[in-house]
């Protein structure tokens, strides 16, 4: 009996313990993201981003909007065009239009050399400040992009 008893307390446990429970609320959407059906992996032919959900598009449209004004106009007018070529950018991401968000891209990259080229009038702390504003929208632009190109 007490054999019967010990071997149904450990396959009580041993069950258990293959069975761990998991509180996160993270991993049941980070796992039915990466384990997609193959029917729907079959529909994605597109651009395959929800842009309203994506951390990176909202930490973009953040910086758009809290840009600053400095005190050269030129160096202002090219930060109105890169601004307006993410603005792009995200509108064709979300409407799934691929040649729009190239050229979008294109623009964005195009605007960006020439702030690099203008912003070595600037003092160093706007300087800084620009820095890491182009820094951080390159860094969310390659992480969507290389999220759209894996998809």
């Amino acid at each position: 009996m007490k054999r019967l008893f010990f071997l149904g307390v450990l396959l009580i446990i041993t069950s258990c313990a293959t069975e761990k429970l998991n509180f996160s609320p993270l991993t049941n959407n980070f796992y039915s993201e990466s384990k997609g059906s193959n029917a729907d992996k079959s529909l994605k032919k597109g651009i395959e981003i929800n842009i309203k959900e994506n951390v990176n598009a909202s930490e973009i449209s953040n910086l758009i909007s809290t840009f600053p004004k400095f005190k050269d106009p030129a160096l202002n007018d090219e930060v109105s065009s890169l601004k307006y070529s993410l603005q792009n950018y995200l509108y064709a991401i979300d409407a799934n239009n691929a040649g729009g968000k190239n050229r979008a891209v294109k623009d964005f990259e195009r605007s960006y050399k020439k702030i690099q080229r203008l912003r070595k009038n600037l003092n160093k702390d706007d300087d800084e400040v620009l820095n890491r504003y182009l820094v951080r929208l390159k860094t969310n632009i390659t992480i969507i992009e290389d999220v759209i190109k894996g998809s």
